[in-house]
This record gives structure tokens, C-alpha cells and sequence, in this order.
């Protein structure tokens, strides 16, 4: 199963808090506890919530277990379905 090897982890960039590049656990934990301290006593409208537009249900068309595994069988081992193609 090639989907399961050992995969080249993405480059990304640190946590920065105030400019500072988050490395040492110490500095990641006192910038959630400073982001958290901030938000803790902001008013939220829980009223937008109520925009949000209902989607409709959408149906499955029925499919064999062979009809499945052929489908899984001509996926790409190195990316994901969707349009953006991520690997």
C-alpha cells in the first residue's frame, strides 16, 4: 500500500507571535495562552450564525463493493480527490 510509506513532510512556516518565531514549547504555549487572554472577554454575535443558508441533502447513486475497489484502484497514490490536487 503506497498510500501508507513514509511521505517527505511539507516545508511550512513556524508559529510567530509578535514577530518572534514560536520554536521552544514555551514560547508556543505563551502565545496560545496570550491569544486566548485576549479573546477571552470579546462579545460574540452568535446571531450570525442565522445567515447561514441550509444546503440541500445530496443523494449517493447506489454502487458495488467491485464497482469501489476498481474506482480505488485507478486513484492516484499521491494525491488527494479535489480540484486542488494537493499531494
Amino acid at each position: 500500500m503506497n498510500w501508507v510509506n513514509k511521505h517527505k513532510l511539507p516545508t511550512i512556516e513556524s508559529i510567530k507571535y509578535n514577530n518572534h518565531q514560536c520554536l521552544k514549547i514555551n514560547d508556543l504555549w505563551n502565545t496560545l495562552h496570550s491569544t486566548f487572554n485576549i479573546a477571552l472577554h470579546c462579545q460574540v454575535d452568535v446571531n450570525i450564525l442565522n445567515e447561514i443558508t441550509d444546503k440541500s441533502i445530496l443523494s449517493w447513486p447506489t454502487f458495488s463493493k467491485k464497482e469501489f475497489r476498481l474506482a480505488l484502484a485507478n486513484c492516484n497514490n499521491s494525491s488527494v480527490p479535489g480540484p486542488d490536487k494537493l499531494s
